[in-house]
């Protein structure tokens, strides 16, 4: 997996208020689920737009701190926390998350939703962000796993480090965590989340016909709706997996 996002996903989620295929009434189960309130710290790597900080800090009063490398996703999660009145209690840090240094048990919670990838894969993840959860926190993922295997012979990429969703959890408690939580995403968080791609990328094409990334923007764009439409909406699930940190 890359350890960056791609310039397609700077493209295709540059209209998502949430950029993995969830809801907001799903976050904020989340958020009840990790009894968050207004004296909870919050750490969020590879924060993106902002969509879940924003969301909780309104929600529940928590401090939230986003960690985020895409400076086209930092500035816009600033706007959204600042248009919200939340400045103060919601922050951004343009960073490299690989190479931020986190503190020892500083944080209430502490979350990666869909960006496992930034340190290698969900167990490099959760050896890094363990450690900066208190005892009796929460560590929090939001990860792909297969509905169902063995893949169909056609299945065109099968480079994704994914496996079921009891593989997931075993590895959420391969270290000092216990998975207390799933929350699942439906067809319907899915179609939502792909398709608002398919409209966003169709729109840029169309205003930037002479860019030189278009080609490969087409490219992937075709490949990633094919994907979709014929395997991964059946066999590919999403969830976010709540590991709470044992005193």
């Amino acid at each position: 997996m890359p350890s960056v996002i791609p310039r397609y996903f700077v493209v295709a989620e540059s209209s998502h208020e949430l950029q993995n295929p969830t809801s907001a009434e799903k976050l904020l189960r989340l958020g009840r689920r990790l009894s968050l309130g207004s004296g909870s710290r919050v750490l969020d790597v590879a924060s993106g737009r902002g969509g879940p900080a924003v969301l909780l800090a309104q929600e529940f009063g928590c401090t939230i701190e986003g960690i985020e490398l895409r400076p086209e996703f930092h500035a816009v999660a600033v706007e959204r926390a600042a248009a919200a009145g939340l400045s103060e209690r919601v922050t951004f840090e343009l960073a490299d998350a690989r190479h931020h240094g986190l503190p020892d048990a500083a944080f209430d919670a502490v979350l990666c939703l869909g960006a496992s990838f930034v340190y290698g894969g969900l167990a490099g993840t959760l050896d890094v962000l363990e450690p900066a959860v208190r005892p009796g926190g929460h560590v929090v993922v939001g990860e792909p796993y297969w509905r169902r295997l063995p893949l169909p012979v056609e299945y065109e990429d099968r480079s994704e480090p994914f496996t079921t969703l009891e593989g997931t959890v075993d590895i959420v408690e391969s270290g000092g965590l216990s998975a207390v939580s799933v929350i699942a995403s439906s067809e319907d968080d899915w179609d939502r989340y792909e398709t608002l791609h398919w409209s966003t990328i169709e729109r840029w094409l169309a205003e930037n016909r002479q860019d030189p990334n278009a080609a490969g923007i087409r490219a992937q764009h075709d490949q990633a709706k094919r994907n979709y439409l014929r395997f991964q909406r059946d066999y590919l699930g999403w969830a976010m997996l709540v590991g709470w940190k044992r005193p």
